[in-house]
């Protein structure tokens, strides 16, 4: 069996590592000139940038990866852990401890109070928003003031505006195996927090997928990007992958592309292929700042109310010692629009805010865009419950599960196992 994986990024090439682990053929094909599909680092002025995921996080599947590729000794593990929110004009420490919850001052200690009363609550709904959820299972409070900023943060995106059978799958499968959310929250906090740490590398998070390359690049074909996929004549279960220098064939296909990359793929093979469409994507902005701070930590979320366009800050400086550099993220689903400001109009407003916050002067460095940023989650989903992924195609990506490169790692694994264990598995196309 030969399988085909369109897509470079992490998943793909993660995929592509553990198949070779099991001895099965694979073939990449990648329209682009280098790997990492969303990870991108790289230097401006002599400053090391990411426009992608700021760090990951060293999980079980990424730990097995370093080791594979031998990266041990390029690993960064992010200092200082604390994160913050900026409210009420000030930045306040998120609390991740149990000591760190008592002496918080983002909770009054009614709100803590609310928080402990979950496990008291009607267990969650998955038609509801995860706004909804969160503000009844931990208080109006905890939620405006923490996990708000924090959970919408990830995603640049809006909770009221996410159902939970979207946003927080993980939490219904947490919830059915603790009876509540508060028991493994506190488990957690008694440990400290995660207990995966944050990591980068010498050269940035894309050093991973390179390295990744640099271990299977016989097999990965970059700028070739892929046309058109049509059902093989020699074969009922096969499919032919057809790019502009090469045609091939293959014996099942995972597709690891952007929703509207697959959804043209696949025209013509699923009628449903036009749901992967209709997924909503936030669009971001990503504005490098150089500033000299003194604060310690992995950055801030920026409350909804107080009247900023800055979704959040990552403080690259003080996380991995990137030489005074900071990451500011604009637009999201709360500001979309904010995108089609200039550059010059966008670099303005992240210094602008982030010297007011940071009481720091902070000079521009650079200035990207993802139209199509994180997956919004959002009731656009729902498109998914139409579609039914043609035999012998499988999906694996971050609109049907979920993102972060350790979650698309485990999940590239997941497929890898399933597809090497017997030709005739047929993986979900969806979770």
């Amino acid at each position: 069996m030969t399988v085909g994986i369109v897509g470079a990024g992490i998943t793909g090439l993660a995929l592509a590592h553990h198949l070779e682990k099991s001895g099965t053929d694979y073939v990449v094909l990648e329209a682009d000139s280098e790997p990492g599909g969303v990870i991108r680092s790289g230097r401006v002025d002599g400053y090391l940038l990411e426009w992608g995921p700021q760090r990951l996080r060293r999980t079980g599947p990424v730990d097995e990866l370093i080791t594979d590729l031998r990266m041990d000794d390029e690993v960064i593990e992010a200092g200082e852990t604390k994160l913050f929110v900026y409210a009420n004009g000030k930045l306040r420490r998120a609390p991740f401890s149990i000591e760190e919850f008592g002496t918080t001052d983002l909770l009054s200690w009614r709100g803590k109070l609310d928080v402990l009363k979950e496990r008291e609550t009607d267990p969650a709904d998955p038609d509801e928003t995860a706004a909804e959820l969160f503000t009844r299972k931990f208080g109006e409070e905890a939620y405006r003031n923490l996990i708000g900023p924090l959970f919408g943060g990830i995603y640049g995106s809006e909770p009221e505006q996410m159902p939970v059978k979207h946003a927080l799958s993980g939490v219904l499968l947490m919830e059915q195996k603790y009876g509540d959310l508060l028991t493994p929250v506190l488990k957690r906090a008694m440990a400290g927090g995660t207990s995966a740490p944050a990591i980068s590398f010498e050269d940035g998070v894309q050093r991973l997928p390179k390295a990744l390359y640099d271990a299977h690049a016989e097999n990965v074909h970059l700028e070739t990007a892929v046309t058109e996929i049509r059902k093989s004549r020699r074969s009922d279960d096969g499919y032919v992958l057809e790019a502009e220098s090469e045609s091939l064939e293959v014996d099942e296909l995972v597709l690891t592309t952007a929703a509207e990359v697959s959804a043209d793929l696949l025209d013509g093979l699923a009628d449903s292929a036009d749901a992967l469409a209709r997924l909503n994507y936030n669009p971001l902005a990503l504005v490098h700042l150089r500033a000299d701070c003194d604060h310690d930590g992995f950055g801030y979320q920026v409350r909804h109310d107080e009247g900023l366009d800055t979704l959040g800050v990552s403080w690259n400086a003080s996380m991995f010692g990137r030489d005074g550099v900071y990451t500011v993220f604009l637009g999201g689903m709360k500001n979309p629009e904010l995108l089609e400001e200039s550059d010059e109009v966008l670099g303005e407003i992240a210094r602008t805010e982030f010297n007011d916050v940071m009481d720091a002067n902070a000079d521009v460095l650079s200035v990207a865009r993802l139209d199509r940023g994180f997956p919004a989650y959002d009731t656009s989903w729902d498109a998914l419950d139409e579609f039914e992924a043609p035999d012998g195609i499988h999906l694996a990506t971050n609109y049907i599960a979920r993102m972060g490169v350790p979650s698309r790692i485990r999940e590239a694994k997941k497929v890898a196992t399933a597809l090497a264990e017997s030709p005739a598995t047929r993986p979900a196309g969806r979770k």
